[in-house]
């Protein structure tokens, strides 16, 4: 991650360097207890609870284990659901549900831009993992999707309003491993399964149809307020890139999922490409990089002097994704690459 991050992204990094040793990463998928429905490969290592019968008779619970390995007790249909990240968020109505409370979106004072339309009326409990108690509590969930969230007193006080409270996300998780577990943990394996499959192939079409740019090497980079970062292979968006059969810049050909700290001047070059995608998720960093747009270092990229550089959202590039923040992705980067309709 870059070390210019605000002071949430450098708590969630040290979050996820606390769970690093854990090797939870899929233990929210193939821990969980099933109510019937059955998933296609790694979802085939889910547990099983006994299936509808025996859930009635457990009063309609399910036990699963959540990415930190820690056992969970939900109830089987899930009916009042709180999202404390944009990733759940996503998830949740990618799958057809509509939570009763979410937060802001990240490095935002309100919902993202994307899932805005599909979220009017819901009450935000508060900011990017930084839920307000008492509104959490008056959204009265029987269950709260916790994302990254490793403060131990926040989640104490949030399993004091519902034990039910799930964190969904592992370091090493890539976005669909997430959502086939919150998939699994609100009921719903089986049709997370079809919407990666879904994605699969979209992002396989939108590929092949991108003409004289199939292949070609796009750079990712987020401007922060000190420079700029690059976007490792197995970041959300990279990842994208790479199922659309897109490649990579050779400074950028790095397998992970974290951000580059960020780059001086001098290093400008990193973040050249035969494609240029950039986002920014503060006014400072729209700033920052408004000032080096009129630098000779920036206007000496290739990708500059070629006129192939795309401003994009960072409030969805930006992030560790879900399939809604996916489908926004497939399509700027087919409308920018020259994509058939």
């Amino acid at each position: 991650m870059s070390t210019a991050q605000s002071p949430l992204h450098l708590v969630r990094r040290r979050a996820v360097q606390a769970l690093a040793a854990t090797g939870a990463a899929a233990l929210l998928l193939t821990g969980c207890g099933s109510s019937g429905s059955s998933g296609k490969g790694s979802a085939d290592k889910a547990s099983t609870s006994g299936g509808p019968a025996a859930d009635a008779a457990a009063g309609g619970k399910r036990t699963v284990k959540d990415a930190t390995g820690k056992a969970v007790e939900i109830p089987a249909e899930p009916k009042r659901i709180v999202t404390l990240t944009q990733e759940d968020l996503d998830a949740v109505l990618a799958l057809g549900l509509k939570p009763v409370g979410i937060t802001n979106g990240q490095g935002l004072a309100e919902p993202p831009a994307y899932l805005k339309d599909k979220v009017q009326g819901v009450p935000v409990v508060g900011n990017l993992l930084q839920p307000v108690m008492d509104k959490v509590i008056a959204a009265k969930p029987d269950l709260i999707l916790a994302g990254d969230m490793q403060d131990e007193q926040v989640l104490k006080q949030l399993r004091e309003i519902t034990p039910a409270t799930l964190v969904t996300m592992a370091p090493t998780d890539d976005w669909k491993l997430s959502f086939r577990g919150i998939g699994n943990a609100v009921n719903k394996l089986e049709q997370a399964n079809k919407v990666i499959a879904d994605y699969d192939a979209k992002a396989a079409k939108a590929g092949g149809e991108l003409g004289a740019n199939k292949g070609a090497a796009v750079s990712i980079v987020r401007w922060n307020p000190t420079g700029p970062s690059w976007m490792e292979k197995k970041q959300f968006a990279g990842g994208v890139a790479l199922d659309m059969g897109l490649t990579r810049p050779k400074a950028q050909d790095k397998d992970g999922n974290a951000h580059t700290p960020a780059l001086s001047l001098e290093k400008i070059n990193e973040i050249d490409g035969d494609w240029l995608f950039l986002s920014t998720l503060t006014d400072d960093g729209k700033a920052a990089l408004k000032d080096v747009q009129s630098k000779p270092a920036y206007q000496e990229l290739g990708a500059v002097k070629n006129n192939h550089t795309v401003t994009v959202d960072g409030s969805v590039w930006s992030t560790r994704g879900g399939p809604l923040a996916a489908d926004v992705v497939i399509g700027d980067i087919g409308k920018a690459l020259g994509a058939k309709s």
